[in-house]
């Protein structure tokens, strides 16, 4: 969050930003980071160093309670004035030999219409 603030004041923008935030941590100054408290004010704060016309947002998350529909709202909201196609869902491994999933973690994705859609990649 500091970084991005800090950012912020330098004038940088940016067309794309990766999130991969944790879900809890300390700062060398014993600040406290939680994801539930503090990824709306990270979110808000990546919006405001996006550039005009940003192409992609990417949002992953790792163990936390959240849902990929929770995600997917908040970024939602995020891009409120930006035109896109966003995406979320869950990560996960596969058992090679059977059938279960091992759910690893959750992501969103937003990507601008001027992009194109991940599947063009």
């Amino acid at each position: 969050l500091k970084f991005v603030q800090r950012e912020k004041r330098r004038g940088s923008t940016y067309d794309g930003i990766i999130l991969d935030p944790p879900k809890f941590g300390r700062g060398p100054r014993g600040e406290v980071w939680e994801f539930y408290k503090l990824i709306p004010a990270l979110l808000e704060a990546c919006r405001e160093v996006l550039s005009p016309d940003p192409l992609f947002v990417q949002l992953t998350a790792y163990a936390v309670k959240a849902s990929a529909v929770t995600m997917y709202y908040a970024v939602d909201e995020m891009m409120r004035t930006h035109p896109g196609t966003i995406t979320s869902g869950e990560l996960g491994l596969r058992e090679e030999s059977g059938s279960r999933f091992l759910s690893m973690a959750i992501f969103t994705r937003w990507c601008s219409h001027k992009a194109g859609s991940p599947k063009d990649s």
